[in-house]
């Protein structure tokens, strides 16, 4: 029993870095891609319109898998609808593929374009961005309601500044600002791609947060007590 336990706890932690990874990823590989002349495609405005380049498939694809993820992920339940790990993350998860799956509304006409959902609808494009603020707002709640719940408390372990819970916070209060950014930014074009660079750092933050949350620095020694509180390395949470 105790060896199921453990290989369960190692599989949660897996699933949390690869959703982690893929966050951190997606932005990582669209522009990087951008810059190499192979694929024909220029540095993007934001992400989501990377759905109009030869890095469609990149885009989609990475941001249905962390979908799919989310949705397989299963988390603790709770009565509090805003500390509800298994149902924010099934939530995420349908947000994460609609707006991998309805595209944000180019603005020139996309040539030689073929896409199941049309495009050409200015509602398809509001509903993009209304998944898209949804997604955020759930990656910043689960960092700040949801990972900070169950943490050991080792009496004898002082909280650390680089203790987890402050992490989570930090990253989701950083959600937060990036996010709200995003209008001004667009409304003052306050410096060159700035909707691309907010969207990459707030899934920096997101990524960050799943990859402490899945253990990715390991957590034994000083690691294990200045993030975790723990004097060994297996858990529950």
């Amino acid at each position: 029993m105790i060896g199921h336990n453990k290989n369960n706890i190692f599989t949660y932690r897996r699933l949390r870095r690869t959703i982690g990874y893929l966050g951190i990823a997606l932005p990582l590989l669209l522009v990087g891609f951008s810059l190499i002349p192979f694929f024909k495609t220029e540095v993007q405005p934001s992400i989501s319109d990377y759905y109009y380049t030869n890095l469609r498939d990149i885009f989609t694809g990475t941001l249905a898998a962390v979908g799919l993820f989310l949705i397989s992920y299963k988390g603790h339940g709770n009565a509090s609808l805003w500390k509800n790990d298994q149902l924010l993350t099934n939530v995420a998860g349908i947000m994460a593929i609609g707006v991998a799956l309805i595209p944000v509304s180019p603005e020139t006409e996309p040539a030689n374009l073929f896409s199941l959902i049309p495009y050409n609808f200015p509602w398809l494009g509001w509903l993009h961005y209304i998944f898209a603020a949804l997604l955020f707002g759930i990656f910043a709640l689960l960092a700040i309601n949801v990972f900070t719940i169950g943490q050991n408390q080792s009496e004898d372990i002082p909280v650390s500044t680089f203790n987890e819970n402050h992490i989570y916070r930090f990253c989701g209060s950083a959600i937060i600002v990036l996010i709200l950014l995003i209008p001004v930014s667009e409304m003052f074009r306050l410096f060159n791609y700035s909707t691309l660079v907010l969207e990459a750092l707030a899934l920096f933050f997101f990524g960050i947060a799943w990859l402490i949350k899945g253990r990715a620095l390991g957590d034994e020694g000083k690691i294990g007590e200045k993030l975790y509180r723990e004097h060994n390395s297996i858990t529950i949470d």
